[in-house]
């Protein structure tokens, strides 16, 4: 129940983020202190930020949506939020960056990483594992 909980949350975060990333690339790039200078530009935020953004969000509906998806779902998620945790975490302490916008970003993403290696992981027997 908890982790359906969790794909719930992360499909209300993603989606929404995703399509305002599609729809107002400056504003989100503004708002992480990135800055559009071609239409190239514009298109890497819109897909990197946008069309990614709604398909992680659009697997996580599928996990809420149907059981036999769920730790698929929490797989990707796992993966995902390793990648970012893992390299924001380090960049920002290695260039001494802690604005507001990489602090809560290293906040969500290292605690949904613990959160997803607890799921899958920590509290699951080496029997229950998928193969």
């Amino acid at each position: 129940m908890i982790t359906r909980l969790f794909l719930g949350l992360q499909v209300l975060l993603f989606i929404p983020y995703g399509i305002y990333c599609l729809v107002q690339p400056a504003a989100m790039a503004a708002g992480a202190g990135l800055s559009i200078t071609s239409v190239t530009g514009s298109i890497e935020i819109q897909t990197m930020y946008g069309g990614l953004q709604v398909a992680v969000g659009a697997l996580c509906l599928l996990g809420v949506m149907r059981q036999a998806f769920e730790n698929t779902a929490l797989t990707a998620l796992l993966f995902i939020f390793a990648g970012l945790a893992v390299v924001r975490v380090s960049l920002g302490v290695l260039y001494g960056d802690f604005s507001n916008y990489t602090l809560f970003a290293m906040i969500y993403e290292a605690s949904c990483l613990l959160f997803l290696l607890w799921c899958l992981v920590w509290r699951r027997p080496a029997a229950e594992m998928p193969a």
